[in-house]
């Protein structure tokens, strides 16, 4: 009876997709999907780097360089801890509500607060009250920010026909790629500012132009659909509604009876998050600040990255339709803990081409392919009924124990040992509990994604 529910509502993604008025809301769920989560990466790329390059300078001058560095990156994990807050917010909206209801309020929040980060005027005008302001914005941005990106997964895993779900699902990490980008391509022109410029004024404009980004998203999204999967869900509940109202405390506890599923996406996303966050953030600013490399190679490194995504990413979630989400992300995970001490040992060099070339594979592995495989796998592990605020949860929990603390420990670490074999054994350990995770968790490929159970 399953595989018949599948096949019917495999044929109900086709049918949709098989005519010119489907045709073009998936298109424009998939451009508008593509330039949220640009808005959300492009926003955080462009903050960690700033955390690494120039926020020390401007917002803690009176510290030593690790401690400015250090406090730096406890700005950026207040935007992680605000992620779970939005995510169990939003998600639940999303589940009741629709996901574009969502989609056009995270993309108004995230566009609002860092426009505003550009504004906050520096430590030498207002004193404490500029690392103070820039707390609040970055709680606020991470608010939104939490369910933006898993509403995106969700929106184009519920549009996408089940045997191209990884590769459709992938362009959101396309989106993250392409928000990347965006912030290092502006961050690469920045910093051929003369230094008093890029302090006093200069590091604002990457915040100030990220506004263009959100209205094109809101502009796209202002006529967005709500996903095939939703709309079957809502017919259903609506039935529902007409023969018995279902009893809220009942609902709330089918949310938290089944975990398996929670428990797993938080592992791979730990796996995934924490690596990610190390070589695009912590090691940005370990090559500026500590290794006293010109700020142009870390942005190039991360430009040249964010091109090679493009065949990256999607590459990653083919493979995951072709061989399973299981063994590729198995994959993904394994070589990143082969990565990550030789890593160091050669950033050590200070050779520009060396720096480069291992910050790329960094991300390439992490920050690209390994979030490639990751959209599909989220959205099939939870079943209809609170897949949004289960995986954007999961998801954000899992950065809070990984990315979103991952640079805070391992400045923390810098400073309390003064080597990087601590941080290279913490980067390894995030890579190796994703790499367990896989071991425990279900093959999703191609499932039904009205089914109401979670996949284990």
């Amino acid at each position: 009876m399953s595989t018949q529910h599948e096949l019917q509502q495999r044929s109900a993604a086709d049918e949709r997709l098989n005519t010119p008025e489907g045709r073009k809301d998936f298109w424009q769920a998939t451009l508008s999907c593509w330039l949220g989560t640009a808005m959300e990466y492009a926003d955080f790329a462009l903050y960690g780097l700033a955390a690494g390059i120039i926020f020390g300078d401007v917002f803690f001058p009176e510290a030593t360089p690790a401690m400015a560095l250090l406090s730096s990156f406890a700005t950026w994990s207040v935007g992680f801890i605000a992620r779970p807050i939005g995510a169990l917010f939003f998600g639940w909206l999303g589940d009741r509500r629709g996901r574009r209801v969502v989609m056009f309020s995270t993309i108004i929040l995230m566009g609002a607060s860092t426009t505003l980060i550009g504004l906050i005027p520096g430590y030498a005008s207002i004193g404490v009250w500029a690392p103070a302001c820039l707390v609040l914005l970055r709680f606020s941005q991470g608010f939104g920010a939490g369910a933006e990106l898993s509403g995106g997964t969700v929106t184009l895993g519920e549009y996408a026909p089940a045997n191209k779900r990884g590769l459709v699902s992938s362009i959101i990490a396309l989106g993250s790629n392409s928000g990347t980008l965006i912030a290092s391509l502006v961050w690469l022109a920045v910093v051929q500012m003369e230094p008093q410029s890029l302090q006093e004024w200069g590091w604002r404009i990457p915040f100030l132009c990220s506004s263009l980004i959100a209205l094109a998203a809101l502009w796209i999204r202002r006529h967005l659909k709500e996903t095939p999967v939703f709309e079957r869900k809502k017919a259903e509940m609506e039935a529902q509604r007409h023969q018995q109202a279902l009893a809220q405390p009942r609902d709330t506890r089918s949310f938290w009876q089944r975990s398996r599923s929670f428990l797993v996406m938080v592992g791979l996303r730990i796996g995934e998050n924490g690596p990610s966050y190390l070589a695009q953030g912590f090691i940005i600013g370990y090559v500026v600040k500590v290794l006293a490399v010109d700020k142009s190679v870390a942005t190039t490194a991360v430009f040249i990255a964010s091109l090679l995504g493009f065949l990256i990413i999607p590459f990653a979630g083919w493979l995951s339709d072709r061989f399973g989400r299981r063994v590729t992300y198995r994959g993904f995970c394994l070589l990143l803990m082969i990565y990550a001490f030789p890593a160091f040992m050669l950033l050590d060099s200070r050779e520009p081409v060396i720096v480069i070339s291992t910050i790329v594979v960094g991300m390439g592995l992490a920050s690209l392919g390994i979030f490639g495989v990751q959209a599909a796998w989220g959205v099939e592990l939870f079943g209809v009924n609170h897949r949004y605020t289960k995986m954007a949860t999961a998801k954000e929990v899992g950065s809070i124990l990984s990315g979103g603390t991952a640079p805070l420990v391992a400045a923390g670490l810098l400073s309390w040992t003064g080597h990087w074999w601590a941080i290279a054994a913490y980067f390894a350990i995030m890579a190796a509990i994703g790499f367990l995770t896989t071991f425990v968790a279900p093959e999703t490929r191609g499932r039904d994604l009205n089914a109401p159970e979670d996949a284990i």
